[in-house]
């Protein structure tokens, strides 16, 4: 006799996490990004403040702490990066102050 699975729905909304005025680490296909999403259309996304991370260390442990092991921001709070939204393979919301020092 086969029993049934019951699901619960969560009461709480799923948004997206590519979304403008997201902070957001981004996997694209050769390295990440962290930013905070100014504009996006079908097919690039415009980072403010954003940073190369060379190595995020333990994944689990960078999402959760903010804490990256080597990271280059790009130098003045005026330069956008444009990331091809068909370059990304994931992303994640980013719940912590984005990167601004070299490490």
């Amino acid at each position: 006799m086969a029993t049934k699975k019951v699901v619960k729905k969560s009461s709480k909304k799923v948004e997206r996490v590519l979304r403008k005025g997201n902070k957001v680490l981004i996997r694209t296909v050769s390295y990440f990004l962290t930013g905070e999403i100014v504009h996006m259309d079908d097919k690039f996304l415009l980072l403010k403040d954003s940073a190369w991370v060379a190595d995020t260390g333990r994944f689990n442990e960078a999402l959760k702490t903010g804490v990256l092991n080597e990271v280059e921001p790009v130098y003045t709070e005026d330069t956008l990066a444009e990331v091809s939204l068909g370059a990304i393979v994931d992303s994640f919301t980013w719940d912590h102050p984005l990167p601004r020092e070299v490490k």
